[in-house]
């Protein structure tokens, strides 16, 4: 079973996040959204200077955020197609929850920007953790829209980037497992 939640280590030995476009409603209400914000932000932060932040887009917000992401993409390729445009909006409109991570790096910290980076990166796992301890299910995506300066102007300024998109809600269909790395592949022992 995926997402087994009856022990924290089955939990995470059976993570699997939720694609997206297969999430539906029931997502997290404002308590539980929350509760997983909180917990994202208890993660690994040297120096303690959070150099990161959540934004919550409400489910009425979201033709206004197909609209920021499809006049950005437009205005970079003029020439996109019809089915290029509709992935967009879809990709708006998925999942009943949608969170955007950004990074935002303390530019004047002594801490490195590589560790801060990590540091976001624990963050976004941590919120899908949360999310899937509390029964949801949880897709972290990036795409064009993290990469686009517009968008992200929509969420912050520079020198923040987006990390991702974080869909929550309930699976519409059984999560399928996909493949995992062989243990051996990835792990080795140091000799000195």
């Amino acid at each position: 079973m995926l997402n087994d939640r009856t022990t924290p280590l089955s939990l995470l030995a059976t993570r699997r996040s939720g694609r997206p476009r297969d999430l539906v409603a029931p997502g997290p209400d404002a308590a539980q959204l929350d509760q997983i914000l909180t917990i994202a932000g208890r993660t690994p932060d040297h120096g303690k200077i959070a150099p990161w932040r959540f934004v919550v887009v409400a489910p009425e917000q979201r033709d206004a955020l197909a609209n920021v992401i499809t006049t950005a993409y437009r205005a970079e390729r003029p020439q996109a197609a019809t089915t290029e445009i509709a992935a967009l909006e879809q990709f708006a409109h998925q999942a009943p929850t949608l969170v955007v991570l950004l990074f935002s790096p303390r530019t004047t910290s002594h801490i490195p920007l590589w560790e801060q980076e990590l540091s976001v990166g624990a963050v976004g796992m941590n919120l899908l953790h949360a999310t899937h301890a509390l029964g949801f299910a949880g897709g972290w995506l990036t795409g064009w829209p993290s990469y686009s300066d517009a968008v992200r102007d929509a969420f912050g300024a520079e020198p923040e980037r987006v990390a991702g998109f974080f869909f929550l809600g309930t699976p519409s269909r059984p999560l399928e497992e996909r493949p995992r790395p062989d243990p051996s592949a990835i792990i080795t022992k140091w000799e000195g």
